[in-house]
């Protein structure tokens, strides 16, 4: 199944729905030297790999997502296997632009967005999104690639459709020893997958090595300064790049913002708490009180637990998938309507609605095909955590998650445990490393009912990036992310940034 914990990302919510050069020496460009925290440099790369120039052409359709409009180009560009040796292996990054429309102005630059996951294409939402940017698109050339491991570029694909429907059978709360065993088996035996499907690069997919190919990108797009659009996992992914980079910060903006000071628990009890915030809040907006229309959800997965729903396509609604088919909805408060109704229907013995809202999140298809970006997130998020609870450490934290949200606690808490079991590839650090002293402001925009990137997680990014760098704008919203979400306040502010170089003061609410 998708990946509740852990920054899901935005393509979630919206299923409910030129040349390159080096650097510069004549002025303008930032130090091409700018070292990274292991000693090494962009300037240290062969010309083979920063002196590339895309060859951007129409860009083609997919199985899983249809050719954009003619105004979107396509191409791909070669990047280190592994950092530490520049002139080995390459791996295959896909890009995907749309040129700057000449509103008033000048040409700014790129800007390059990362739409969350970690996992998510974002080759195949750029497109959607850029109707949200249609001020910054008259500047700009906005931009997106598939990371590796993902997508169009080097992908991670650990099992076939067959296995996937197999899985989805499992219990994510197991309730006895049987289910506990099938559970972390099959944890261990999906890492296995990943590794015979993805060979060497299983461990050569981390944030990190994603932040430096950004820095390539830039590179190759012949930009002085990394001008950057993070949202969800985005957020985080920008943050590590800032401290690897901090002299080639431009203008940066990190919307749905990750909490940079959690690790694995602590990040698994910010969504338990960001969930249950937002049932809450929905609930309260079809007029039940939060605590007895959670307690009327819970004893419909207890029931589900013990015998699943029917379902007019002839597959059966269990726990796990229902509660996937929940979370669905909390990302977007225009989805709760939706969440409703799908309720209503599985409370009078129909599991359908909730199932296809779970097939959404899972990247299931009427043909029973799934996507791949669960798959990349495990292989991403795993390589990036050294922590790896064990079984006892997680079940001793389960009564602690339960308590903080009685819809969804469970799962989450035992997810800590099960993501990563036997994972082949040790992880790297246990919480990342964002301070950036020197860099240029950073935009943060944090949601107060953010439901998977919970509002305190922006905070913390502000005061790890550090003083007059993070600078804070708050949402008081509903839904993961907060800008083209319908606030003026919020969109101006940003829109002004990005294209004026406008710093809002640290702290600014839009209500």
């Amino acid at each position: 199944m998708a990946r509740h914990a852990r920054w899901a990302a935005l393509g979630a919510a919206a299923a409910l729905l030129v040349g390159g050069c080096s650097a510069d020496t004549s002025g303008g460009r930032k130090d091409p030297g700018d070292t990274r925290s292991d000693g090494s440099s962009t300037s240290k790369l062969p010309t083979s790999l920063t002196g590339q120039t895309p060859d951007w052409g129409r860009c083609e359709g997919t199985a899983d997502s249809p050719a954009p409009g003619k105004e979107w180009q396509c191409a791909t560009i070669k990047a280190p296997l592994d950092y530490a040796k520049p002139d080995g292996e390459t791996v295959k990054l896909a890009l995907i632009r749309s040129q700057a429309t000449g509103g008033k102005g000048e040409r700014l630059g790129s800007l390059l967005f990362n739409f969350g996951g970690p996992g998510g294409s974002g080759v195949s939402t750029m497109p959607w999104y850029a109707s949200k940017a249609d001020r910054l698109h008259e500047r700009y050339d906005l931009v997106s690639w598939d990371p590796r491991g993902t997508g169009a570029s080097e992908g991670v694909r650990c099992r076939d459709d067959k296995e996937l429907r197999a899985a989805e059978k499992l219990d994510a709360t197991p309730d006895d020893a049987a289910e506990e065993k099938a559970y972390f088996e099959d944890a261990a035996d999906f890492g296995k997958d990943c590794e015979k499907a993805a060979g060497s690069l299983l461990s050569h997919v981390s944030t990190t090595d994603t932040a430096r190919d950004m820095d390539l990108l830039r590179e190759v797009l012949g930009d002085d300064a990394m001008h950057y659009f993070g949202i969800s996992y985005g957020t985080e992914l920008g943050g590590v790049y800032a401290h690897l980079f901090p002299k080639r910060v431009g203008r940066v903006v990190l919307d749905a913002v990750v909490d940079p000071t959690a690790d694995t628990f602590g990040h698994a009890l910010n969504q338990a708490q960001g969930f249950q915030r937002a049932l809450n809040n929905y609930l309260k907006s079809t007029g039940q009180d939060p605590k007895e229309g959670t307690e009327k959800i819970t004893d419909l997965l207890d029931r589900l637990d013990a015998k699943p729903l029917p379902t007019s396509s002839g597959r059966d609604l269990t726990e796990t998938l229902a509660l996937t088919g929940i979370i669905l909805p909390l990302y977007s408060k225009e989805s709760w309507p939706g969440l409703t109704t799908a309720l209503e229907s599985a409370e009078e013995g129909d599991g359908s609605a909730l199932l296809a809202l779970a097939d959404n999140y899972n990247e299931r298809d009427s043909s029973g095909h799934y996507g791949t970006s669960s798959h990349a997130q495990r292989a991403i998020s795993c390589l990036d955590a050294k922590q790896r609870p064990t079984l006892t450490e997680a079940k001793k934290r389960l009564a602690r998650f339960e308590e903080i949200s009685p819809a969804f606690g469970d799962y989450l808490g035992w997810d800590t445990a099960g993501w990563c079991h036997d994972w082949p590839v040790a992880g790297q650090f246990d919480t990342p490393e964002v301070s950036a002293p020197g860099a240029d402001p950073v935009l943060l925009v944090g949601n107060t009912g953010d439901p998977a990137t919970p509002y305190e997680g922006a905070r913390r990014m502000a005061d790890e990036l550090g003083k007059g760098v993070g600078v804070l704008l708050t949402w008081k919203g509903e839904g993961h992310g907060a800008y083209g979400s319908g606030s003026t306040c919020v969109d101006t502010t940003v829109d002004s940034y990005l294209l004026n170089g406008t710093v809002p003061k640290d702290g600014k609410v839009c209500s």
